[in-house]
């Protein structure tokens, strides 16, 4: 069996929210909304499985946008994935789905379908907009009924950061197949998390000890702990332990420069979605695989990593660059929420609490 490697490709920035915390539209910058021509995407899957055949993987595609449903050639594109026989997730909005829309998207091939809770309803509807909260929850069942797997995501910022075991439980009430969170990532150097280090840590340890309760009903929600601080959180619990010798091969931790590549509507590619300054060339100009072999080993200079490189969890977590990005414009700076203490000029290791 070969690996796969992940493709977020977005085929249109046309959506109908316009999201507090929206890569495209958080900022008002008026931009052009991109969405790629049928002949376009061709040549986009083209290249994406050149790349897989150079590197000897398998291809795995999260379809997205905007909503990548509200593109005029939505349903042709999964009709071609499914002929080339490549699996995908779909990450979109609850307002078009409907029973006979789940269960073609199924036929052809999405094994999962992506949503976002971003808050409980009041909070969740001022991010999105009126009436999202209610009409996301009721597409969940419909998700499940197809055959589909439903995921759930939140956003966690400091707005909505007290809501998050609420909305856990709402995931789990609806029937979500799987629940996880990612941090939010200031869309500029201005803008913050609003979160400490101890506080997010706080949110970690309420979290975990609600998904060791509903894991000990026999929940059958799965919840994925994507965060990498996850790893420093459970290393400190004792729950994740260092094998004996050190190899310097990289395990685990953020995925960029490992096996993930961002694709935009207009061709661009990123390193990944969420650091603004990551592009590394453009699908219908450049070579994927020549791409991933020069442009991108900058991501992959591990030692760069002004905290993470003295610590002894560097192969496993590195928390999140994307989020050390938003916050000061380096992709290689310390994680804002890592609450671990590294004294970065001699490497001396040491713990909080």
């Amino acid at each position: 069996m070969k690996s796969y490697f992940a493709f977020q490709w977005h085929i249109t920035d046309d959506c109908d929210q316009r999201c507090r915390h929206c890569y495209i539209f958080a900022e008002d910058t008026c931009k052009k909304l991109d969405t790629m021509t049928w002949e376009q995407m061709k040549e986009v899957l083209f290249n994406i499985e050149d790349f897989c055949e150079m590197y000897t993987r398998a291809p795995y595609i999260y379809l997205t946008g905007g909503d990548p449903i509200l593109h005029p050639e939505f349903w042709p594109l999964l009709e071609l994935l499914a002929m080339h026989h490549i699996p995908f997730t779909i990450m979109g909005n609850p307002f078009h789905l409907t029973e006979r829309v789940c269960e073609r998207m199924h036929l052809l091939g999405c094994e999962k379908y992506q949503l976002s809770i971003d808050g409980l309803e009041k909070t969740h509807d001022w991010f999105r907009k009126p009436g999202s909260y209610r009409e996301t929850l009721a597409k969940i069942p419909l998700i499940n009924a197809s055959g589909m797997r439903s995921v759930v995501m939140t956003t966690v910022s400091g707005t909505n950061i007290d809501e998050v075991p609420g909305i856990m439980d709402v995931a789990v009430e609806a029937g979500t197949y799987v629940y996880a969170f990612a941090r939010y990532c200031p869309t500029s150097e201005e803008k913050d998390t609003g979160m400490t280090p101890q506080r997010y840590r706080e949110l970690l340890d309420t979290l975990d000890a609600k998904i060791k309760a509903y894991e000990a009903e026999g929940c059958d929600t799965y919840f994925n702990r994507k965060d990498h601080l996850w790893t420093l959180y459970q290393y400190e619990k004792g729950e994740f332990l260092l094998p004996e010798g050190e190899s310097g091969m990289i395990y685990g931790g953020c995925n960029c420069g490992n096996c993930h590549l961002t694709i935009l509507p207009s061709g661009d590619v990123y390193a990944c979605r969420r650091v603004q300054n990551s592009r590394v060339g453009n699908a219908l100009e450049d070579r994927l695989a020549d791409l991933w072999v020069a442009e991108m080993e900058a991501y992959r200079e591990y030692d760069r990593f002004s905290k993470c490189a003295k610590c002894e969890l560097l192969p496993y977590c590195r928390g999140c660059p994307a989020v050390a990005s938003g916050a000061s414009g380096d992709f290689y700076a310390p994680d804002p929420q890592c609450w671990k203490q590294v004294n970065c000029l001699t490497g001396e290791r040491l713990l909080e609490g």
